[in-house]
């Protein structure tokens, strides 16, 4: 089952404890983002005001005992597109999200070949479909076994550092 809208709203409202993300590519290309890169790229800050209602939705699931969060797979130089996303990040982080990174740069990928999910309560699985440009093609309601999905949760939360101390390492 493929999921949009209202429908994916509707998953995120539902989880009872957690809401957990893989994120594996180095550009994510969203409509919605184009100008919003193109000023940063220009120099300007990223304002929260721009992602404020993700901030909100996350501070709600935290403040209600929920969690949210999501390792990200990458390796450097970082794109101009991580390098916004970065900006972002720290708003999440903020909002109380747990953002971690799993550089691979100079080391094995640990999760080589997995893709991009979203986890609901360690129970429900929904596949990102992207095209290799990053473009979203869909998001599908995995039908199977959750549990190597909880493997790769386990694997990349165990491989990955906060965010913070990986930016810390960045401008050092």
């Amino acid at each position: 089952m493929l999921l949009a809208g209202e429908d994916w709203r509707r998953t995120f409202d539902a989880i009872q404890k957690e809401a957990w993300r893989l994120e594996t590519l180095p550009v994510y290309r969203v409509p919605q983002e184009e100008e919003a890169i193109r000023r940063f790229l220009a120099g300007e800050p990223v304002r929260r005001a721009a992602t404020q209602p993700w901030f909100d939705r996350v501070k709600e699931y935290v403040n209600s005992g929920r969690s949210v969060g999501r390792v990200h797979l990458l390796t450097q130089p970082l794109s101009d597109y991580l390098r916004f996303e970065f900006a972002h990040y720290r708003h999440n982080v903020e909002a109380g999200e747990a953002v971690r990174i799993l550089d691979v740069t100079n080391r094995p990928n640990p999760l080589d070949g997995v893709q991009d999910f979203w986890m609901f309560d360690r129970s429900q699985v929904v596949l990102m479909h992207y095209e290799p440009d990053g473009t979203q093609i869909s998001r599908e309601v995995f039908e199977g076994d959750p549990e190597p999905f909880r493997e790769y949760q386990r694997i990349a939360l165990e491989e990955s550092v906060p965010f913070e101390e990986y930016v810390k390492g960045l401008d050092a």
